[in-house]
């Protein structure tokens, strides 16, 4: 080895220099050393970070081989989560949003910023990151510590929008809903009798004022009530449905999809744009359980078009001792064409055509909570109540609350109107 001065040995071999061990050779035994620490199987991590260049006014100057070092160094710059947790930040945080979310939000933040520096190129931009990194904890403690569902503006152009939660419930109902929530109620309890009562009786005598039907029940949405009215009254047997009926009711949940689950079988006739009268007839066997119609209120076909309407299929129905089922989608309670909307075929109307069981949904037209209403022919609806599923699609104590005071709106057609008018 070439005569190195003494004061390079004491800067290159002074362990306190940067925390390791720095080790100077000549080139040519680069090779040979890198070989026999790595056949050693050492747990220590081996560099080459550079060499040594001509001298400038006593100064050494490394030229950097690969950017494996900085790496290293930046890793070790993320401080231990020890340290963190005795911020003075750190430590207001967990006043706020509580030690085990400010932890969690350590952990999220420190893998997310060990896999920024393993594929970020630039050492500038990785320090920056490790810089903010009480700050970026700062704002995942909050992300996980604040509602994540929140109140937005719908500009969409589309007022009952899916995916913006659908009909809107008015602060007057919430203040009722609120009352219910925030304490014990008679959800299932007659006050009058002194005993278990059902959680439907406090809205099911109000819609069968506004339908006209015999009885009511309400699930917790509208495929979840098709699917307990076809398990109820058609399960393994036949459903005869058009297949311009067939519709897909949003979520890749599809009429045919929904039959399948609930035990019946489907059985399709005429065509996509027409159906027949005949068609209905013809498919009729000793296997037919139930005649389904259903309303396309999704989507249109026009032109060269043919459907059987809802006060055909029940004469048929009665021919054959078959109950007639319609699923009206969305479901409105007022005729709309009144105040200049297009019309809506109405759930009295289906009820005073004959139709055994009418279902429809809560939180679309109806302006109230998610749910699946379901009225018709007290027979019917009994056999549902025992139904198992019964259980596993009941609504809660919020759905039944808002339910009951949004259908007193229904009393009247001044209140009714009221309901609508935002259609205008």
């Amino acid at each position: 080895m070439e005569r190195v001065e003494e004061h390079y040995i004491d800067l290159l071999y002074d362990p306190q220099t940067s925390g390791g061990l720095l080790i100077s050779v000549s080139p040519e035994y680069v090779d040979d050393i890198m070989k026999a620490f790595e056949e050693k199987n050492m747990d220590t991590k081996v560099s080459i970070i550079g060499k040594v260049v001509e001298k400038g006014d006593k100064l050494i100057r490394f030229i950097r081989r690969t950017s494996e070092m900085d790496k290293n160094l930046l890793y070790r710059s993320i401080p231990k989560v020890d340290v963190l947790l005795e911020d003075e930040k750190i430590k207001q945080m967990i006043e706020v949003y509580g030690r085990d979310i400010v932890i969690d939000a350590i952990r999220v933040e420190m893998d997310r910023l060990r896999k920024f520096i393993e594929k970020c190129d630039s050492e500038e931009e990785a320090r920056e990151q490790v810089q903010n990194l009480i700050e970026q904890i700062r704002l995942q403690a909050e992300k996980i510590f604040n509602p994540n569902m929140k109140k937005i503006i719908n500009a969409t152009g589309t007022i009952l929008h899916t995916n913006l939660g659908r009909a809107p419930i008015s602060l007057k109902h919430m203040k009722h809903i609120s009352d219910i929530a925030t304490g014990y109620s008679n959800l299932e309890y007659n006050l009058e009798a002194g005993r278990r009562g059902e959680r439907y009786s406090h809205f099911e005598e109000l819609l069968c004022k506004a339908t006209g039907a015999e009885a009511a029940i309400a699930v917790n949405n509208n495929a979840a009530a098709v699917m307990l009215i076809l398990s109820t009254m058609a399960k393994g047997g036949e459903v005869i449905v058009s297949r311009g009926e067939l519709v897909e009711i949003g979520g890749k949940f599809r009429v045919p999809d929904v039959m399948e689950q609930s035990g019946a079988t489907l059985v399709e006739v005429g065509t996509t744009n027409k159906t027949h009268f005949a068609d209905y007839e013809n498919a009729i066997t000793e296997e037919t359980t139930a005649l389904l119609k259903v309303h396309t209120s999704n989507y249109r076909i026009v032109g060269f078009t043919e459907s059987v309407g809802i006060d055909e299929l029940v004469p048929l129905g009665e021919k054959h001792d078959l109950p007639v089922i319609e699923d009206l989608g969305s479901g409105v309670l007022i005729d709309l064409s009144k105040y200049g909307i297009t019309y809506e075929p109405t759930v009295q109307d289906s009820i005073r055509n004959g139709a055994d069981v009418v279902c429809f949904s809560g939180d679309k037209l109806l302006g109230g909570p998610q749910a699946g209403i379901i009225v018709g022919k007290k027979k019917y609806i009994d056999r549902m109540k025992q139904n198992q599923l019964m259980r596993a699609l009941r609504i809660d104590k919020f759905t039944a609350s808002a339910l009951e005071v949004v259908l007193k709106e229904y009393l009247s057609e001044e209140e009714r109107y009221k309901i609508y008018r935002f259609f205008r």
